[in-house]
């Protein structure tokens, strides 16, 4: 019998989630779903992958059950479009059974979506889940009715912020009744992220507050590198191990595609994700590698958060993240729900400050391996690294050797 019960949720909530094979609630889900239930605003810290998306639904279709609303009844904010989907695609399945309706409100799409939009928003939809700039679109038309809103929910608000939302969140706040149930998740929480809370909800309970760091399921590892021995590297470590579900990060559109050209090159099944990409092109891509259909999927940070596919093997760093929280996020698109995968990172001269940054944070030296010897040496592991670093283009002549 599913432990979910413990919560007295609704039948019908219960039958969604024994289809789904939801049957032991995660700790964060544990911790956060008796305060959501209990209508008390919430603070949330919960590294990616551990269930947080379900820890804030559930209860929040259980009150819609119970509240029966007429209007918009909760409004969910997402920093991106894919993470937009990825909620509203997890609110499907935990509300299969039940009458609770929802609609994703993001950018990239049709004037037939829009209208979708403007009818949600103004005769109501149980749950909208949108993206900042594209709701702050529709309530500067005049016609969006929040009313009679009763939850606000921001999922990876400290993303949001670093991508410059803080304004766009405080401007969607101002059009929200002042009384109203306010949820905030974060996966880390700097201090701005506690400044906004302060100002938003009110005595919110604490859950789980703790650095972010990787599940215990990734096995971490790095290789020091020049920055042309990278792509033969990753050719390599591809070919290792029979890898049928891959991501590969960069911090550059520009690499992105070069990864994508020379990894095609050598008959890898690959596609690659960026901000270049229309929204549909994106969607189709991500469908594909999460079907399977794609085996490598080269990517900026654009997807590091709120993607939530299964049973992803392998993730590599082509380059170290200049901010080290990111790094835990990476990595988190594998080994997630208890699975197990590999992160490899590769460290030029200029990241080696960014790398022991990372370290710290999360409190672990990892473990460096050895480059293939086609490819010849590489930095010294034990170099001292230099904080300030640029990333300059650290090149270091050798004869290129194709790996078997």
């Amino acid at each position: 019998m599913s432990e979910f019960r413990n919560f007295a949720f609704n039948e019908r909530v219960l039958e969604s989630l024994d289809a789904m094979g939801f049957q032991k609630p995660t700790p964060i889900q544990e911790q956060a779903i008796p305060i959501i239930l209990d209508d008390c605003d919430i603070i949330g810290c919960a590294q990616t992958g551990t269930g947080k998306t379900a820890a804030y639904l559930l209860p929040i279709i259980q009150h819609i059950i119970d509240q029966k609303p007429q209007r918009i009844n909760t409004l969910i904010i997402a920093p991106t479009r894919e993470l937009a989907l990825q909620i509203d695609q997890q609110l499907e399945g935990f509300s299969y059974f039940t009458p609770v309706s929802s609609i994703a409100i993001y950018g990239g799409r049709d004037g037939a979506s829009f209208d979708r939009e403007k009818k949600a928003l103004t005769k109501g939809a149980d749950i909208i889940i949108a993206t900042p700039g594209k709701l702050i679109q529709h309530l500067n038309l005049g016609y969006v009715d929040m009313s009679e809103l009763n939850h606000l929910i921001l999922d990876e608000a400290d993303r949001m912020l670093d991508m410059g939302f803080y304004e766009d969140i405080m401007k969607i706040v101002s059009h929200l009744p002042k009384k109203r149930q306010t949820l905030l998740f974060s996966a880390t929480m700097p201090p701005k992220i506690r400044v906004m809370a302060k100002k938003i909800l009110k005595d919110p309970k604490q859950v789980n507050i703790a650095i972010s760091k990787p599940a215990a399921g990734v096995f971490q590892a790095a290789f020091y590198t020049y920055n042309p021995q990278k792509v033969p590297l990753i050719e390599h470590l591809l070919k290792a191990k029979k890898i049928t579900s891959a991501i590969i990060f960069c911090s550059t559109k520009k690499s992105v595609k070069e990864i994508e050209r020379a990894l095609k090159g050598i008959d890898l099944n690959v596609q690659s994700i960026h901000s270049d990409l229309s929204q549909l092109e994106r969607e189709k891509v991500l469908l594909n590698f999460r079907n399977r259909k794609t085996q490598v999927l080269v990517a900026t940070d654009i997807v590091a958060r709120g993607i939530d596919i299964e049973d992803i093997e392998l993730v590599i760093n082509y380059d170290v993240p200049r901010d080290a929280e990111d790094y835990v996020h990476r990595v988190g698109r594998t080994a997630r729900a208890e699975s197990t995968g590999i992160a490899f990172t590769l460290i030029n001269d200029d990241d080696r400050y960014l790398f022991r940054n990372i370290e710290k944070l999360v409190e672990k030296n990892i473990s460096i391996g050895q480059l293939p010897e086609e490819l010849g040496p590489g930095p010294d592991p034990k170099a001292t690294p230099k904080p300030g670093n640029r990333r300059r283009d650290n090149r270091r002549p050798f004869k290129k050797k194709r790996l078997n």
